[in-house]
């Protein structure tokens, strides 16, 4: 980030709020091992469904007891790291893939850049929930088969943002000037083309990924993500959805959990893409 960037994202109070929360709760998930008070899986039948400050016979339980007996707070610090995981490395994947093919699609044109543009109108036309839904009844439960479900549709966002600021640079100057002195397309596209385009890409990455981790929760609140006892959000949330009137922790800690962590993305990625490139500031991320 160039001096300037960082002075604006300085200047830019929710976003300095929206990274503390992001890294206070990156933090925790990350030390969860270290900092959970109890097991995540390990559960007592003598302190199941207790309330938040209840003291047992193991401790304190800062956030109550689940139906099961497990701590609510020791599961949503493993949770998130599940959570956001996932959310890290379908970005990454998504981002790689996006940018890798818009710049390429734009720069070649042509039959490529046709049929690039066919899938990706094709992929657009189905809502990301349902189109995860049905891959997810296609592939089955699992981790490895969450990343796929979520990034088989994620990269076109990346795509279309990439490939739009590489037609409108792939003309100027600079890069007609590394043209005639030779430059090879390859140096062109991944030496001069995609450091230009990266800030939109950082920014869509960031907005990105709270996103996901919202995709995650839906997917396993349903059963098609993360399965039980495996802790994450989605699925702390599902244990306790029968029990809201009896036991409201349960779905409630990790809820607000959600809400802060996307929260926190958001102002964080807006202050970004106001810092890094301005020009983002009105358009709007397609979903």
């Amino acid at each position: 980030m160039s001096r300037r960037a960082w002075r604006a994202f300085r200047r830019n109070r929710l976003a300095l709020v929206g990274a503390v929360v992001v890294l206070m709760l990156g933090l925790a998930a990350l030390l969860a091992p270290w900092i959970a008070p109890h097991d995540p899986l390990r559960g007592s039948l003598r302190d199941r469904l207790k309330p938040p400050g209840y003291r047992g016979s193991a401790g304190s339980y800062l956030l109550g007891t689940d139906a099961l007996g497990r701590d609510v707070l020791s599961r949503i610090l493993h949770g998130g790291r599940v959570s956001v995981t996932l959310g890290l490395f379908v970005v990454g994947v998504s981002i790689t893939v996006g940018v890798t093919l818009g710049l390429v699609s734009a720069y070649v044109g042509g039959f490529l850049d046709t049929l690039l543009g066919r899938v990706v109108d094709v992929l657009l036309s189905f809502p990301y929930l349902v189109l995860a839904i049905a891959l997810m009844g296609f592939l089955g439960p699992g981790f490895l088969n969450l990343v796929v479900a979520l990034a088989f549709k994620e990269w076109v966002i990346a795509y279309r943002i990439v490939r739009s600021e590489t037609i409108a640079l792939k003309h100027a100057t600079f890069v007609e000037a590394s043209r005639a002195l030779g430059a090879s397309p390859f140096r062109i596209l991944f030496r001069h083309l995609l450091l230009n385009v990266l800030p939109g890409a950082a920014v869509v990455a960031t907005l990105r990924v709270g996103w996901i981790v919202l995709m995650e929760a839906s997917l396993s609140f349903l059963g098609l993500g993360i399965q039980p006892p495996q802790p994450s959000w989605g699925v702390i949330i599902a244990d306790g959805r029968d029990l809201l009137f009896r036991a409201w922790w349960i779905s409630t800690f990790p809820g607000i959990a959600i809400f802060l962590f996307v929260l926190g993305i958001n102002l964080l990625g807006e202050g970004l893409r106001d810092a890094l490139d301005p020009r983002l500031a009105t358009e709007r991320i397609p979903e």
